[in-house]
Formats: C-alpha cells, sequence, structure tokens
C-alpha cells in the first residue's frame, strides 16, 4: 500500500493505494498517529485502494473517533467493493462517505 499526503491549511487529505489489510494497516495507523494534530478536516481518498480487511476497519473507526473530537473525517471515491464492506459491517453509518 501506498500513501501519499496533502496538507491544505487544517484540512489533511490522505490518498491510499494497493490493499489495506493486516499487513499495512500499522503503516496507516502509525502515519495519522504522527499526522492528525491540529488538523481539523481528514479527507481519505480511496479512489485507487483495491482492499479492505477488518484491520482496515479498525484503523478507521479509530481515526473516526479521534476526529469527533477534533473536527470531521469524509472517506471518497468508495469502489463498489468496499462500499459493500461498509454496508455489510454497517461503517456506512459510521463514516462520511461521499
Amino acid at each position: 500500500m501506498t500513501i501519499e499526503k496533502k496538507l491544505t491549511g487544517t484540512e489533511l487529505t490522505i490518498a491510499l493505494a494497493g490493499r489495506l489489510d493486516t499487513t499495512t494497516a500499522p503503516q496507516l495507523e502509525n502515519e495519522l498517529k504522527a499526522s492528525l494534530d491540529g488538523i481539523e478536516k481528514l479527507v481519505l481518498d480511496f479512489s485507487s485502494l483495491d482492499y479492505l480487511s477488518s484491520a482496515g476497519l479498525r484503523v478507521l473507526l479509530s481515526a473516526q473517533k479521534t476526529m469527533n473530537k477534533q473536527g470531521a473525517m469524509v472517506v471518497r471515491n468508495v469502489n463498489e467493493t468496499i462500499g459493500e464492506i461498509f454496508d455489510v459491517t454497517g461503517f456506512c453509518d459510521i463514516l462520511t462517505i461521499e
């Protein structure tokens, strides 16, 4: 998985490409922990994300909890497969998906 970050003021956009799974979830978790101080809006761009596992869902839930305290989080460009995962797990009710 590759992670690209773009900071605009207090808005951080993170674009993910590849697979967010047991192997790569710690990478994203560490990146988020290091990057979220002072961020008021977190945008996760999934346009190039191919796969999402339960480990990835755990990282997203943790990020959502953090952003609930300091601003907002949005997930964009979700493909059909990942959208189905969000529906089945109920994450579509937790996350803001655009």
